[in-house]
């Protein structure tokens, strides 16, 4: 038994995977299900930045493998194609040097989109969600236009490998400052439309969604490394957009408020579809995968909506959005085969309070202070019902597949 190359090659798949974005759980069950295909017991220990594999051979003697993580991605597609790797490995077992292989070709197959591509998926994302928010047609194309500005930013950043804290606050700074123009010269209606609509593309979504799975699975410290991680991108965005506030208040005076309100429920739908479509670019989603994962999205607000339209209470909408999400997210992937993530993280992104992040913000500038805590709690209280959600639908289907699993055994 070739211990020392199996023992590399499952570090580097956990690596891989947790590179990409994927969950705590889903590296830890990779790597110990890979090593088991090969008769091998392993004990495997993953952190957001740290992941340490040990093993013992036949006779007796210890190994291990420590591998650092940094910077994660936002690369579902290889999520995808390495959870796909795996499968084929503990399916068919090849030799060591072989399995080796297959995984620098799933390195040099993953795809990525191209950076004029990438902008339009900034475009689209906070083109779709302003109007999805309530703004006018006007306002999602001043809040595309600044959505695309924010692509560039980070992709300058990312470039130079600045820490992900101040890079937050690079990008939210102009953003803001430049939606803000457009109402101030009368191009926009709505600033917090404007606002709200490229803000989305500065929450951290799928890293919200892993946190939230992460303490579902009894990862309690990967989830609340990941909840630190969220509470200082909100943090950056606060100071980022603050700033850009006061800026603009004394260049063009103190910016309007605005009242939104919610789009046709065709227009919405619409709008949503297209918002979740830009996200999937973002996400590094391709092929059919796309539209199904928008569609999710799609469908997610439908439900929010219609229970608030009603007479639902905001938290209970917000539940049942939810439940319907997580049920299609594992739905679909075990139709499709493919990790759950990928239809989850799209198909609450609209749920995400993005728009509750922004007005929590504006309340802390504006010194309404007790605003400031309702809105934060109130927001807090939306994170913790979807957390919630989630576990339950998670946990049926968990049982549902034990369930199985001991069925086919008798």
């Amino acid at each position: 038994m070739d211990y020392n190359t199996l023992l590399d090659l499952a570090a580097d798949l956990g690596y891989e995977l947790a590179m990409c974005g994927a969950e705590t759980f889903r590296v830890e069950e990779t790597v110990s299900r890979v090593l088991m295909s090969y008769g091998i017991q392993s004990e495997v220990f993953a952190i957001p930045n740290c992941l340490t594999v040990s093993i013992e051979t036949d006779i007796g003697k210890p190994m291990t493998r420590m591998r650092r993580i940094g910077f994660h991605g936002n690369d579902l597609d290889g999520v995808e194609r390495l959870a796909g790797l795996s499968r084929k490995i503990c399916a068919e077992t090849p030799a060591p040097l072989e399995t080796k292989q297959w995984l620098c070709q799933v390195r040099q197959s993953r795809r990525s989109y191209s950076f004029p591509v990438q902008l339009l998926g900034h475009f689209l994302g906070a083109f779709g969600f302003s109007i999805t928010f309530g703004g006018s047609l006007m306002d999602g194309i001043c809040s595309g236009l600044c959505g695309i500005l924010v692509g560039i930013i980070n992709r300058f950043m990312e470039k130079h490998k600045v820490n992900p804290f101040f890079r937050i606050i690079a990008e939210a700074f102009p953003m803001a400052l430049l939606a803000y123009c457009f109402c101030a010269f009368g191009i926009a209606n709505q600033a917090d439309m404007v606002n709200i609509g490229a803000l989305m593309l500065l929450v951290p979504g799928l890293l919200f969604t892993n946190a939230m799975r992460d303490i579902i699975y009894g990862d309690t410290n990967s989830g609340t490394n990941r909840i630190v991680q969220v509470l200082l991108i909100a943090a950056a965005i606060v100071l980022g957009t603050a700033a850009a506030w006061t800026t603009a208040s004394k260049l063009w005076g103190t910016p309007a408020g605005s009242i939104s309100e919610t789009p046709a429920l065709w227009l919405g739908a619409i709008a949503c579809f297209i918002g979740c479509m830009g996200f999937c670019i973002i996400f590094n989603i391709h092929t059919s995968g796309t539209a199904l994962c928008a569609l999710g999205g799609t469908l997610t607000w439908l439900v929010y909506t219609l229970c608030l339209r009603l007479g639902s209470g905001e938290l209970m909408a917000f539940f049942w959005g939810t439940l319907v999400a997580a049920a299609y997210a594992e739905t679909m992937a075990r139709v499709r085969k493919f990790p759950a993530i990928s239809y989850l993280v799209i198909a609450i992104f609209p749920l995400i309070p993005g728009a509750g992040v922004y007005y929590t913000m504006n309340y802390a500038v504006q010194g309404n202070m007790e605003m400031f805590i309702n809105k934060g709690m109130h927001t807090a209280a939306e994170a913790g019902i979807m957390a919630v959600a989630i576990l339950l639908v998670s946990t049926i289907f968990r049982l549902w597949n034990i369930w199985l699993s001991r069925r086919n055994n008798t």
